[in-house]
């Protein structure tokens, strides 16, 4: 119920305040959240030391500083989607390589967008939504009712049809044989069963392999996005070269190369944009670890 509170507070001043001013709010309480939560300021700085060894300790922080800022102005972005029309995306979002998206749904199979927890996902998915393309997006359902109804009608208002991640490849499935776009995120297996310990960054990891599944499955095309915040907190939605299953070869060959290939695209999105990189737990997998 707190959690809940939490949300719809958040909401209530996110629309009653100027954009400016949230962000402002939004950037001291996340100043807080580094300053007292021990425990996701540790974990942000270890992940971000692994992917960058060469940085120094103060570099490191800067960044995790800015992780934590950029993900409070994510928040507010979703916490106003009530007030985000046409004119905001016209103004504020800058739209890269749309032709791919099309380019994926010309083969009639539909398409696998693949994004992650880099930047605002969620307003990428609503751009989608805006510009006319059929989004569903497979999403972590809340361990709280309220607070799951919350983001997923938010989503659903938006233009988004939100498919629960539990025994969610029924629905995929048909969404794809509709010719439609399904949107998963592919940094972070949630299920604990349905991943596959893979090298990230150097590293291992625990990574979902849906993308891949229902791309061989579907003979769907990949098609990887993301929306970046830009210095001025405008948006570039940008998206990427098409990456088609292999026609021939065994299942497991082919799923295996369509992971290492997510893996590489995410890979460089964490490089690239490590200040909008959200992550707040231990990342990679210490040798011998149970999974």
């Amino acid at each position: 119920m707190f959690s809940y509170l939490l949300y719809r507070t958040g909401q209530f001043i996110a629309l009653r305040l100027p954009l400016k001013a949230v962000y402002g709010l939004a950037v001291f309480i996340s100043d807080l959240h580094l300053l007292f939560s021990g425990a996701d300021r540790k974990a942000v700085a270890m992940n971000l030391t692994a992917v960058f060894p060469e940085k120094s300790r103060r570099e490191i922080r800067r960044i995790r500083k800015m992780v934590f800022r950029n993900f409070a102005k994510y928040l507010v972005d979703f916490f106003r989607y009530a007030v985000l029309d046409r004119n905001f995306i016209e103004k504020n979002i800058s739209v890269r390589n749309i032709n791919y998206v099309d380019e994926a749904l010309e083969r009639g199979k539909g398409g696998v967008l693949l994004a992650a927890h880099i930047g605002n996902w969620e307003l990428g998915g609503v751009t989608l939504a805006a510009l006319g393309y059929p989004l569903s997006a497979v999403a972590l359902p809340h361990k709280n009712a309220k607070v799951n109804r919350f983001f997923d009608e938010k989503r659903e208002t938006m233009g988004i049809k939100v498919i629960p991640l539990y025994n969610s490849l029924r629905k995929c499935f048909r969404v794809l044989r509709g010719n439609g776009l399904v949107a998963l995120l592919g940094d972070r297996e949630f299920t604990r069963n349905g991943g596959a310990v893979t090298d990230f960054l150097g590293k291992k990891a625990l990574l979902p392999q849906g993308p891949a599944f229902l791309a061989l499955k579907a003979g769907a095309a990949i098609v990887p996005g993301c929306m970046i915040r830009g210095e001025d907190d405008r948006f570039t939605l940008m998206f990427e070269k098409p990456i088609y299953p292999p026609a021939a070869g065994s299942f497991e060959d082919n799923l295996h190369l369509l992971q290492g290939e997510i893996n590489r695209v995410i890979e460089r999105w964490v490089r690239r944009f490590p200040e909008q990189w959200y992550f707040f737990k231990k990342y990679w997998i210490d040798e011998g670890e149970n999974t």
